[in-house]
């Protein structure tokens, strides 16, 4: 074994010098708030839980909403600061979309809440203890099935006295009544333009990213609404932009609007000009062969089709009746894919209707 540890030379191998492993910690993590006020917009829920922090008794717990609007963020960043040092023995973080079955909730869950608790350990401030009860925290929680649901709404009366639970989810409409009965339920509000600008110049200035406002404009619009998704946007083509060496970590570093669409996988707008223009002309050549040219690029086809509905809807060259045959035709299009159909033939489709409703 001596000899395998020193290698063949009989000197020692010396230890792999892995590179500092803040260079590659995902930014939506390192920015994640850390405490309760530094999530932003959420006003409401804040209000509430900054009681909690005080003292009062935590309710379980419904945070809805669009995806990077801060639901996952502020509870985790409420529990650090209720629990400190005992978060990890107090806190009990799934993801329902993961773990969704009734399994999970029969074993991991239910163990968990029965544990007992004990408050004698100073929270982290030193002034409060932690409260004396554990948090059950479900993200995603409207991937969960119907049996898990079920039988989570049980664990949620038995177990009231030292457990409290937080779900967060898209869509509240596929959560069980039972379950949102007995929780106080809060809607996470897409942010505003300016929170989120403000957050991503705070990021780019903080990481010595040279960015234009023009262009926080324009990510804004490539994640229209999720923070989450900008940031990783951000990070993405800060990496593209630069090489990985330390050393030159202290040069600034210049991101522009084409380098965020290569990251975001951006359909170029020639292929929806293309299109649009053939379907008014009513040529079907062109119109097969731009989508055959899309096809063969292997570009996104949800993508391309959120970008020519949009286009759709601000053009002026398609009166109204036709913009509502070819949307509608984009709907159902766009539901065919997600289901698997093949693409080409479903691009052809919208491209025969479009020259269609306009005969």
């Amino acid at each position: 074994m001596e000899r395998f540890l020193t290698g063949l030379t009989g000197h020692a191998v010396p230890k792999k010098v892995s590179s500092s492993s803040k260079v590659f910690v995902p930014w939506v993590e390192k920015y994640r708030p850390k405490t309760v006020n530094d999530v932003a917009q959420q006003a409401e829920v804040v209000s509430v839980l900054q009681k909690c922090l005080k003292g009062a008794d935590l309710p379980n717990l419904l945070f809805y909403g669009p995806p990077g609007t801060g639901k996952t963020s502020l509870i985790l960043a409420l529990a650090r600061q209720l629990f400190g040092p005992l978060y990890s023995d107090r806190v009990l973080e799934l993801n329902a979309s993961d773990e969704r079955g009734i399994g999970v909730i029969r074993e991991k869950v239910k163990n968990f809440s029965k544990l007992a608790v004990s408050s004698s350990v100073e929270g982290a401030g030193g002034s409060l203890s932690p409260p004396p009860y554990k948090l059950v925290v479900l993200d995603e929680a409207d991937s969960m099935t119907a049996p898990a649901q079920a039988a989570l709404r049980r664990l949620m009366e038995t177990d009231v006295k030292n457990t409290r639970f937080c779900l967060t989810c898209n869509y509240v409409t596929r959560i069980i009544g039972p379950i949102t009965s007995r929780c106080a339920k809060f809607r996470f509000k897409p942010l505003d333009s300016e929170v989120a600008r403000s957050r991503l110049r705070y990021i780019a200035d903080t990481e010595n990213i040279d960015v234009l406002d023009s262009t926080l404009d324009h990510l804004l619009v490539l994640c229209d609404g999720d923070l989450r998704q900008g940031i990783t946007i951000l990070q993405s083509a800060f990496r593209f932009a630069t090489p990985c060496v330390k050393n030159e970590s202290t040069k600034s570093v210049s991101i522009t609007c084409d380098d965020l669409d290569r990251v975001a996988t951006v359909v170029p707008d020639n292929f929806e000009k293309t299109l649009i223009s053939a379907a008014r002309k009513r040529d079907f050549d062109t119109v097969h062969s731009t989508i055959l040219d899309f096809t063969r690029e292997s570009l996104s086809a949800p993508q391309f089709l959120t970008q020519l509905q949009s286009r759709m809807l601000e053009s002026t060259e398609f009166p109204d009746r036709s913009k509502q045959k070819i949307l509608k035709v984009m709907a159902e299009i766009d539901l065919r894919i997600i289901q698997g159909a093949e693409e080409y033939i479903q691009l052809l489709h919208l491209g025969c209707q479009m020259i269609k409703s306009l005969a």
